[in-house]
């Protein structure tokens, strides 16, 4: 090789690839050494960096950066607006119709100034929900000034507005019918047939806005039969009677015959002792059912003695043991006098004019309690042909057909 090139491989080079200055290395002062050196200049950008490629990259990145900003002012917006209070000066009750839908609700709300932003409600409430879950359907009290996120809770939660019917105790089942019949929250109809008398369990029952008649009467078959149920498996193992059914037919008619709640196991004991002696029962509720059904008798119908001897399968002063079914809806304090007696030997009762009654074993204290009676009721001016709280004094017949046990109180 020549001089030439030996010379140039031989050239040291510098930190950033350039060759070293040829010639004699030549010393500096600290300060010159110290002194920083000038950096070069950085290249010129490339004609390819600013391509249409990456201004519309830094575009999207500019938008990314906007949507963001803007959805979380909007998401700090609806939320605030979901949580402040709404726009109701004063309480007012909000139906939810059957099978109504959140967007429905939402229109709802807002068209009924409960709310002020039905997207807001809709979209936020959704987050709320579980899979599967909804809002109620009902009648709900939405509070003055309520937020959407209340709002939402109370819907959720079904607690809505409640009414209520009641039956007392006493009552057939075709009254029954006709007090849900006058009930305008209630909607539906009755069923064509009526139900079994005495499997109604009077009480008063809640319901909310869109409760259909028929749930209502399905509620009070089933509390019936179990309180019936509890009651017969815990009777008093001595009674005389065959069956659920003859234990409700008697409640049935201890039921119509005393209001006062102390008297009804003394009562039921005088029926079920006339049962094991084999005298008939002679209870006018019974003469009233067999002459008018379940309608009940009329306010101003009383009753005549000639109505005693009326022919007709309830009448207990001519037919022997107990009417065919119950004659009203018997309550759980009758059912369980009749389960659980009290023991005695009574076998006549008879109205002591204070509401009450007037107990006898034999027929000669109970023909002197009848004539006590009548003769307060003479001291009224009533009339001596109506047959009220008993029969006059009679000797007993062979099956105990002329023993008159009167009835308790006016009986409709």
């Amino acid at each position: 090789m020549s001089d030439t090139t030996n010379q140039s491989n031989d050239t040291p080079q510098g930190e950033n690839g350039r060759q070293a200055q040829k010639g004699p290395i030549i010393p500096k002062s600290p300060s010159e050494a110290l002194r920083p050196e000038r950096v070069p200049e950085p290249p010129k950008r490339s004609k390819k960096a600013r391509g249409q490629v990456v201004l519309f990259l830094n575009f999207i990145m500019t938008m990314a950066v906007l949507v963001c900003v803007v959805a979380v002012i909007g998401f700090y917006y609806a939320t605030s607006t979901y949580r402040n209070p709404g726009p109701l000066q004063t309480n007012t009750n909000f139906i939810i119709r059957n099978g109504a839908g959140l967007a429905e609700i939402a229109s709802n709300l807002e068209r009924n100034a409960i709310i002020s932003d039905a997207r807001i409600f809709r979209y936020i409430t959704a987050t709320h929900l579980s899979a599967g879950e909804s809002l109620k359907a009902g009648e709900y009290e939405i509070k003055a000034r309520a937020s959407m996120s209340d709002i939402m809770e109370l819907l959720k939660s079904g607690k809505s507005i409640l009414y209520s019917v009641s039956f007392p105790e006493g009552l057939t089942v075709r009254q029954m019918f006709n007090r849900m019949l006058e009930d305008q929250v209630l909607e539906g109809d009755l069923p064509a047939a009526l139900p079994a008398e005495g499997s109604l369990r009077p009480d008063t029952y809640k319901f909310s806005r869109g409760t259909k008649r028929s749930e209502i009467i399905q509620q009070m078959a089933a509390a019936q039969q179990k309180i019936v149920d509890q009651i017969w498996d815990k009777r008093d193992s001595s009674l005389p009677l065959r069956s659920k059914e003859e234990f409700v037919t008697l409640a049935s008619i201890v039921e119509k015959e005393t209001g006062v709640a102390d008297e009804r196991a003394h009562v039921a004991s005088v029926f079920l002792n006339r049962l094991g002696k084999g005298m008939r029962l002679q209870s006018d509720p019974t003469i009233i059912y067999g002459l008018f059904g379940g309608d009940g008798k009329p306010a101003d119908r009383p009753i005549y003695q000639s109505d005693l001897k009326r022919e007709t399968p309830y009448n207990t002063y001519v037919i022997k043991g107990l009417p065919p079914t119950p004659i009203a809806n018997p309550g759980k304090d009758a059912l369980e006098a009749v389960a659980n007696p009290w023991k005695t030997q009574d076998l006549y009762f008879v109205a002591d004019g204070t509401g009450g009654h007037v107990f006898a074993a034999t027929l000669e204290e109970h023909n002197a309690n009848v004539k006590r009676w009548r003769k307060l009721e003479a001291d009224k001016g009533s009339d001596p042909n109506i047959a009220v709280d008993g029969q006059p004094e009679e000797q007993p017949a062979d099956d105990g057909a002329a023993v008159t046990p009167p009835k308790k109180k006016k009986i409709n």
